[in-house]
């Protein structure tokens, strides 16, 4: 059976409790790291540029990490964050494949565009149960995975997209509690999902 979006956000809220300090620093870390890149973009630092298209994947495999960890109340650190550089090609190839995909989907409209998102949201998460499998093998299963939970995973970004809106009337001091638990509580979709599944493969 499904778990509503509502308890994923519960079981979130409950794995974050007592370590919403390593959450909050471990994030400020890497929004430092991949925000420094966008802003140093907005200014045409094309070198930076690259910097930054270089390091999105492992940094992506990273959080996925980390965030699996806290989801599954495992024990979660830091150095986390960097572990897709000891994974570097293979993070940094399935990085670029799926904006090669995004992009090519947002080609024809919008929706397109947000629907391949969805449907390549679990890619990173793969990559980190599932070590020796290949970024299209990553890709491909992602999209299986997301067959029938796209809508699910929409409503709960948009949940989340909602309480962003109240974090701005704090001045934005509430994202740093927000992001955390938004990726504990996407991790907590995977981990659902994948449950999900490999009940039904069983039967």
């Amino acid at each position: 059976m499904n778990t509503s979006n509502s308890a994923l956000m519960d079981m979130a809220e409950r794995s974050l409790k007592g370590r919403w300090g390593l959450a909050i620093g471990s994030f400020l870390v890497y929004l430092f790291i991949t925000g420094g890149m966008q802003v140093a973009i907005h200014y045409h630092h094309y070198f930076v540029y690259i910097i930054a298209l270089i390091i999105s994947g492992p940094m992506a495999y990273g959080m996925a990490v980390f965030t699996l960890a806290l989801s599954r109340n495992e024990d979660a650190q830091f150095e986390q964050i960097f572990k897709g550089f000891e994974r570097f090609g293979i993070t940094l190839g399935t990085y670029l494949l799926m904006m090669v995909f995004i992009v090519l989907w947002s080609l024809l409209l919008i929706i397109p565009g947000i629907i391949a998102a969805i449907s390549y949201s679990m890619t990173f998460f793969i990559l980190v149960d599932e070590p020796h499998i290949g970024s299209m093998d990553a890709i491909d299963k992602s999209k299986r995975m997301m067959d029938g939970y796209k809508w699910k995973y929409f409503c709960l970004c948009l949940r989340f997209f909602l309480l962003s809106l109240l974090c701005i009337l704090t001045l934005g001091i509430g994202f740093l509690w927000l992001i955390p638990y938004m990726h504990v509580g996407l991790a907590n979709f995977y981990n659902d999902v994948k449950d999900n599944q490999m009940v039904v493969e069983a039967i």
